[in-house]
């Protein structure tokens, strides 16, 4: 297949509710013919979504705000341009702990991205309809990550 080289407009693409205010626009997949699947997810104050891991390894560098990274049980602080290299089956997830909104770009290496939740152990297709409803639930005690100071 030829991949088209395109330019994407921010304001012109969909944006995915994922509940609580979170929000993700994706940038390329296997629709538009790329071998990678990246794009944005922004957090509200106090954002984030469950514990869980993909299928495939993932990069995320923060754009704005502040973030708490979730790696394998072990939290980090993280600021703008600052990168989580994620390998493929490790437990993560990112909180926004800032005072304002945050945003995270993330990357994985294939097209056919899918998430397991740690909590339930359901895995889904990448922002399916199911990957939405899921992020959508509320944190249980044990999968909320603890504010920092």
């Amino acid at each position: 297949m030829t991949i088209e080289s395109r330019v994407l407009a921010f304001t012109t693409l969909p944006v995915f509710e994922r509940g609580g205010g979170v929000q993700t626009m994706l940038f390329s997949n296997k629709e538009l013919g790329a071998h990678i699947t990246s794009g944005v997810t922004r957090f509200p104050v106090g954002g984030s979504i469950p514990l869980h891991y993909h299928n495939c390894d993932e990069q995320t560098t923060v754009l704005e705000g502040e973030a708490e990274a979730e790696i394998d049980g072990r939290r980090v602080r993280m600021r703008p341009y600052d990168t989580a290299v994620i390998p493929q089956g490790r437990h993560h997830r990112f909180h926004n702990v800032g005072t304002g909104p945050m945003m995270i770009l993330w990357v994985y290496n294939i097209t056919d991205v899918t998430r397991t939740f740690v909590e339930t152990g359901e895995t889904v297709p990448h922002l399916s309809p199911r990957d939405l409803a899921a992020s959508r639930l509320p944190a249980g005690p044990s999968d909320r990550p603890e504010r920092r100071a």
